[in-house]
């Protein structure tokens, strides 16, 4: 409870862009047309994925469920910011503010598990070929997609339940566009230490064992592929995991650049605007990559858009 000459906070001031209050009509519109671009991608390799016959394969099955992360986690996210833009900052309710955190966690750490996942199953793809498809069933499949969603839910669940205990009083403004751990956790008058030991365990289980994971994979790839003695076959095996390398390295390559960085000041503003690279520029890229480097999305695609002509 907050002491006597304390107010309980009922609501959160997010701060969003101030620094760049003059360029909020650009800003708005480029945000804007970024998230509507995720939306028509994301949502295009879903229904691709989802009524093509070729492309019922576990790869793309795991890429559709990539896809639907990408886009609950931007909803979660893009649509208050742009409000925020507009209005120059944001005001939500306390409880909406710790919703949107709990969400976030959620579609956050559901990604990486997915990511590794996927790399999984290219590395039974390439390095065992013969027995891929009997390892990777459909029931599999559908077993760790399923087994990521209950991982993560119950491990951010036990985080948000700590969070809703703490006490926050006076301070309630962020200087932040959505609801992020760290500047929530600094409005508490709560004691942390458990809550950010708890944080970095999950960190380490959800992010760093998934990559350490990603890593060796594809480090047995590698070795894979380069045992094969044709210049052609080479390359045909690493086509068939270059996309979800590609996605890797930009998806882990923005994590590092928000969290690997010295604690102080400055850094923590600008985590701000770093956070935009793993909030709208990976669900940005994914739908390109998969689409400009995949012959088969580009074939179900092209029929698609046929068949939308002929009916016309």
């Amino acid at each position: 409870m907050c002491e006597e000459n304390q107010t309980l906070v009922t609501q959160i001031r997010v701060l969003g862009f101030q620094s760049l209050l003059k360029y909020r009509s650009l800003l708005f519109i480029v945000f804007l047309l970024t998230y509507l671009f995720i939306l028509i991608g994301n949502l295009l390799i879903i229904l691709l994925v989802t009524i093509i016959d070729h492309l019922q394969t576990p790869m793309y099955f795991f890429l559709k469920h990539l896809s639907i992360g990408d886009v609950l986690l931007t909803t979660t996210i893009v649509p208050m910011m742009l409000d925020v833009i507009l209005a120059e900052e944001g005001v939500l309710p306390f409880w909406g503010c710790l919703i949107q955190l709990y969400l976030f966690g959620i579609f956050g750490f559901f990604q990486c598990l997915l990511i590794a996942v996927m790399s999984y199953d290219r590395y039974l793809a390439i390095c065992h070929p013969l027995r891929y498809s009997s390892l990777m069933s459909p029931d599999l499949c559908l077993q760790l997609v399923i087994g990521s969603w209950i991982l993560v839910i119950v491990l951010t669940s036990s985080e948000f339940f700590i969070i809703i205990q703490f006490n926050f009083c006076d301070l309630n403004s962020i200087d932040h566009f959505f609801c992020d751990f760290g500047p929530i956790v600094e409005l508490t008058t709560s004691d942390t230490f458990i809550l950010r030991l708890q944080d970095l365990v999950i960190s380490i289980l959800l992010i760093f064992l998934p990559f350490v994971f990603i890593t060796m994979t594809y480090a047995y790839i590698f070795f894979s592929i380069l045992k094969i003695s044709s210049a052609f076959g080479r390359r045909k095996a690493f086509s068939t995991c270059s996309s979800h390398l590609t996605t890797v390295c930009v998806y882990y390559g923005t994590l590092i650049t928000v969290y690997i960085t010295p604690s102080d000041e400055s850094s923590t503003h600008m985590n701000k605007y770093r956070s935009l690279l793993y909030m709208v520029v990976t669900p940005f890229m994914n739908p390109i990559i998969y689409s400009l480097r995949n012959n088969e999305i580009k074939r179900a695609m092209q029929k698609i858009f046929c068949h939308i002509y002929k009916t016309n």
